[in-house]
């Protein structure tokens, strides 16, 4: 969320010859049965072109949206389909549900078809993924706490992965995270004030986990962090990463998962949108620095790695493409950094912000939003950057006041994202002092099984931004009211 500072805020081919089907049968162990099965076949082919299909069995959880996705060696290219939603990209092809297909129940099948450009004998594809998960191979082990060995801080807060398109925790439970963001890390260090905005002390985050929460985002400041210069000691460095710490593991003591979120960075930026002129970390940038970024992560995955319970969430709300005209090139800034058009500093992309998370051995859950304040995920899919440690979740914002703020967008644009990796929105909100457009989202996102978090848990005018609460006990304002009462609904 954009907020002021303290200072202010306090077509189908000719003639067809039926050559024959070839299909790529399934193949698993003698009893074994794949987590999904995809038989592919070309029912007939002519000069120049082809006409495939596939068909996709289901054998794990009901699917309520699926993504398929396997790649032609080939050099074929789909040109159209039905019963999906086809493209490609490079020897790619992806194939998303339609509106009226998505539920797919355990043992359940779905057939898709195409038409095809280049050879349909030759350079068919050997691999398939739904929703990420390889189809048409023995299963996959159930996640236990040895495989691969994730720790908890105290053993409350759940350390959590991504299998397939959802998150669980060591033994396999599904794990959506639904709660509230805590706002003041951000700003209140690096404007002399102190830590956090109100108290975090253990009565504080208790009031958090009794409205029935399990997520506490915790934005913070990339230059306290760091302890630079501009900083007041006393809120910089050493004493500002302990109180984060303390802070971390009262959120897990209550057997909630807290999710670090970098949300103000360095560098200069005065174009399109601007929050502030001020080069140091006053305000929301359109993207993160290399300068300091990068080392900020480091550091941070550094004093996390051997908790898995904490989730790292990159950057708050990336908005490059405010700076350029070309989509194109917001995207590629957002995944590559360098020299962005229109952005004066050099750019730390997602992909060099995840090399330096793995790079020191944490294997935490990470989290990356997409552009227009992580309002916009269309491209996120082709653009996200590659993981080795396969734990990148996808990060989306939402306020009334937003582009992608209706149903419709969310069927076109999130659930082929969330078909294929855990969705998770980091911030709900409204400026209306009510939640009946939250209710919208929690209603699209429980449907779906996904993950929310409420902005902000903070004693705010919520007529000058959306605040949850107007006491630290936990008293909601009418805008919380709504989300209190939903999570305690789903959690009675």
């Amino acid at each position: 969320m954009r907020h002021p500072p303290r200072s202010v805020l306090l077509a189908v081919a000719g003639a067809v010859a039926l050559l024959g089907s070839v299909v790529v049968p399934t193949v698993t162990a003698q009893g074994a049965t794949p987590a999904c099965s995809v038989e592919y076949s070309v029912t007939s082919q002519w000069s120049g072109g082809f006409q495939g299909a596939v068909t996709i069995t289901n054998n794990r959880a009901a699917l309520t949206g699926w993504s398929l996705t396997f790649d032609f060696a080939g050099g074929q290219k789909v040109t159209q389909g039905w019963n999906a939603k086809w493209s490609q990209s490079g020897t790619t092809v992806t194939a998303v549900n339609e509106s009226y297909n998505g539920s797919l129940g355990t043992g359940a099948s779905v057939s898709a078809g195409f038409l095809g450009s280049g050879p349909g004998s030759t350079g068919a594809p050997t691999a398939f993924k739904l929703n990420g998960t390889t189809c048409n191979v023995d299963p996959e082990p159930t996640p236990t706490p040895t495989d691969p060995p994730p720790t908890g801080g105290d053993g409350k807060a759940p350390a959590l992965h991504v299998f397939g398109n959802k998150l669980v925790d060591a033994a396999g439970n599904t794990r959506r995270l639904l709660g509230v963001n805590r706002s003041g890390g951000e700003f209140m260090c690096v404007q002399g004030y102190g830590f956090f905005d109100g108290p975090v002390d253990d009565a504080a985050i208790k009031a958090i986990a009794d409205w029935k929460a399990n997520t506490v985002r915790i934005p913070v400041n990339e230059e306290c962090w760091l302890g630079l210069s501009n900083v007041k000691p006393e809120y910089a460095g050493a004493n500002y990463v302990s109180a984060v710490k303390d802070l971390v593991a009262r959120v897990e003591a209550h057997g909630m998962t807290p999710v670090i979120d970098l949300h103000w960075t360095y560098g200069q930026y005065t174009g399109n949108s601007a929050g502030c002129s001020d080069v140091h970390a006053t305000c929301q940038k359109p993207m993160p620095d290399a300068q300091y970024t990068p080392k900020f992560w480091s550091s941070v995955a550094g004093v996390f790695k051997d908790d898995q319970a904490v989730a790292f969430d990159l950057f708050n709300e990336p908005y490059p493409d405010r700076a350029t005209s070309s989509l194109t090139d917001a995207w590629k800034c957002w995944r590559d950094g360098g020299t962005c058009p229109g952005i004066g500093y050099q750019v730390a992309g997602m992909q060099s912000l995840v090399d330096a998370v793995r790079a020191t051995g944490a294997r935490n859950l990470i989290l990356a939003g997409g552009l227009a304040y992580s309002n916009d995920l269309g491209q996120w899919l082709t653009y996200r950057p590659t993981d080795p440690a396969g734990n990148l979740a996808a990060a989306y914002h939402v306020y009334n006041f937003n582009a992608c703020a209706s149903e419709s967008c969310w069927n076109s644009t999130l659930a082929p994202v969330a078909a294929q990796v855990p969705l998770v929105a980091g911030e709900i909100g409204e400026n209306t002092c009510s939640h009946g457009f939250t209710d919208q989202v929690m209603k699209w996102f429980d449907d779906r099984n996904l993950s929310y978090l409420g902005w902000t848990w903070n004693t705010w005018d919520c007529s000058s931004g959306p605040s949850l609460i107007s006491d630290y006990d936990g008293t909601p304002t009418a805008y919380g009211a709504g989300l209190r009462d939903h999570l305690r609904a789903l959690n009675p």
